[in-house]
C-alpha cells in the first residue's frame, strides 16, 4: 500500500473551522473515517506544533501500550493520538486524564478509522468529554480548494423571502469537468491526485481493498469468511444505491440473511458503505422497510465495476444511481462541515412507490431532497416531492440535477444544480 504524504494531500479541509471551534470547547476532539482520507493530516493542519503519537508505528504503540498511565502523565495536553482503535485500553485512559482537569479545553485529538469498536469505547468512554467528527474523502470543494457553500447554513436557518433571496443568488462554485473528476475518481486523496498516472488509480484501489480485507476485516473479525465478504462487495456493486433485496443475495450467495444483514453493517461501520434509514413520519403514507445505501466513495465503486473513463460511465445503467450516492455524499459531507447539531439523513418511499432520495432532518426541520442526473424537469419527476411537501406541509423541497441556474421549478420545489453545491 502507498502510504507517501504528497502536497496535493495538504489541500484545506471543510472541517477544519469546525476542528479548531470544538477544541475551544471540548477536552478532546475524535476524528473518524476510513483510511487515507486525511484524518491524521486534518489533525496535523488545525495544530501544527503538536506532538503526534502514531499507534501503528511500532516504536508509539510500544511507548503508550507498556504504561499507558505513565504515557499520559508526561503527555496531557496538545498531543494528537493517531489510528486510536490499534490500543483500544488507551480510551478508558483518556477518561481518566480529561476527568482530572474536566475544564480544560484543547487537549487532545484523536484519530481512529475502520473499527466498529472505535464508536463504542467512544460512546462507553468519552461521552460528553469529546466530540466526534467523521471526516470522508475529498468534496468537490475540498479537491479544488474552494469553501463550502453557504447553502448548508442557510437551510438551517427560518425560511422567510430574505433566506429564499440568498439561497437563489448562491454563487455557482465548479464546472462539469470539475464535477465530473470527482464523481469518476471519487475523493481519496492519493489516487483523485494522481489520475493522470498510467494506471496507478487502478493499483491503489486494488491495494487499498485488499489491505481492507486481509488486514483490518481479518484483524476485527477473524472468524469471518473472508471470500464470502468479498464476493458480497463484489454483489454489493451492481445494486448500490438501490433497496437491497437481502433475501436474494443470500440466496445468490448461498449465505444467511442474517450474514447479510451483519456485512452491510460491518461495511457501514467501517466507512465503506453507508447504511441509509427510512424515514417515516409522513402518518399518511405506509413506507416501505427494505434497506437501502450506498458505496460513500464513487471511485470505489466504479473500480469494482470496471468502469475506465467519465464516457463510459455515463453509458452504463449505474450511471443514474451512482450520480445520485455522490450527491448525497457532497450534502452529508456539506452539513457535517457546519456547526450544526441533530441533523440526521434518509431515503423515503411508500408502498404506492413514492420515492424521495434523501430527506435531512434537523432542528430547522425536514427539507427532502430528489436528484436527478439529466436537466430535464418533468412533473412526473416532482410527484414524490410534492406528495410529502403537501402532506407534511413542508415549506421548501429541493430538486438537484446538472441545470443551468437556481430557479423554483414547481410550488415550494427549488431546482439548485449540483455546481451550487
Amino acid at each position: 500500500m502507498i502510504y507517501a504524504k504528497m502536497k496535493g494531500d495538504m489541500k484545506k479541509r471543510h472541517h477544519q473551522s469546525k476542528v479548531l471551534k470544538l477544541l475551544g470547547m471540548f477536552p478532546a476532539v475524535v476524528i473518524i473515517g476510513p483510511r487515507q482520507c486525511g484524518k491524521s493530516t486534518l489533525a496535523q493542519q488545525c495544530v501544527p506544533n503538536w506532538k503526534t503519537f502514531d499507534l501503528e508505528k511500532p516504536s508509539d504503540y510500544d511507548l503508550i501500550a507498556k504504561d499507558v498511565d505513565f504515557f499520559f502523565k508526561n503527555n496531557s495536553n496538545h498531543i494528537i493520538i493517531d489510528e486510536a482503535q490499534e490500543f483500544p485500553p488507551i480510551f478508558k485512559s483518556l477518561r481518566g486524564v480529561l476527568d482530572a482537569k474536566r475544564q480544560e479545553k484543547g487537549r487532545f485529538i484523536i484519530t481512529g478509522s475502520s473499527s466498529p469498536e472505535i464508536i463504542k469505547n467512544i460512546d462507553e468512554s468519552l461521552a460528553g468529554r469529546a466530540a466526534t467528527i467523521e471526516l470522508s474523502p475529498f468534496s468537490i470543494g475540498e479537491l479544488y480548494e474552494k469553501g463550502v457553500s453557504n447553502l448548508y447554513t442557510l437551510l438551517q436557518e427560518r425560511r422567510s423571502k430574505e433566506n429564499i433571496d440568498q439561497i437563489m443568488n448562491l454563487p455557482s462554485n465548479y464546472n462539469m469537468d470539475e464535477i465530473r473528476t470527482n464523481w469518476f475518481y471519487g475523493g481519496f486523496p492519493e489516487p483523485v491526485l494522481q489520475r493522470d498516472k498510467a494506471d496507478f488509480f487502478r493499483l491503489w484501489m486494488d491495494n487499498y481493498l485488499g489491505n481492507y480485507l486481509n488486514r483490518d476485516i481479518r484483524g476485527l473479525f477473524p472468524k469471518l469468511n473472508l471470500q464470502n465478504y468479498r464476493r458480497f462487495i463484489n454483489t454489493l456493486s451492481h445494486v448500490s444505491g438501490t433497496q437491497i433485496n437481502k433475501n436474494l443475495i443470500a440466496s445468490n450467495l448461498e449465505i444467511s440473511n442474517k450474514s447479510v444483514k451483519d456485512y452491510l453493517d460491518i461495511l457501514h461501520s467501517t466507512f465503506i458503505w453507508r447504511n441509509l434509514i427510512t424515514f417515516d413520519k409522513n402518518k399518511k403514507k405506509t413506507v416501505l422497510r427494505m434497506p437501502k445505501g450506498h458505496f460513500r466513495d464513487t471511485g470505489l465503486w466504479h473500480y469494482l465495476l470496471k468502469i475506465n473513463d467519465v464516457d463510459e460511465l455515463l453509458h452504463h445503467p449505474i450511471a443514474g444511481f451512482s450520480f445520485e450516492s455522490f450527491v448525497i455524499e457532497q450534502i452529508i459531507r456539506g452539513f457535517e462541515s457546519t456547526m450544526g447539531a441533530g441533523i440526521d439523513f434518509y431515503f423515503y418511499r411508500t408502498r404506492d412507490k413514492s420515492e424521495i432520495d434523501l430527506i435531512v432532518e434537523g432542528f430547522f426541520g425536514t427539507v427532502p431532497i430528489e436528484i436527478k442526473l439529466g436537466l430535464k424537469v418533468t412533473p412526473k419527476s416532482l410527484i414524490g416531492l410534492q406528495t410529502l411537501i403537501n402532506d407534511m406541509n413542508l415549506p421548501l423541497g429541493i430538486l438537484v440535477n446538472n441545470g443551468d441556474r437556481i430557479e423554483f421549478v414547481a410550488d415550494k420545489i427549488l431546482q439548485i444544480p449540483i455546481n451550487f453545491l
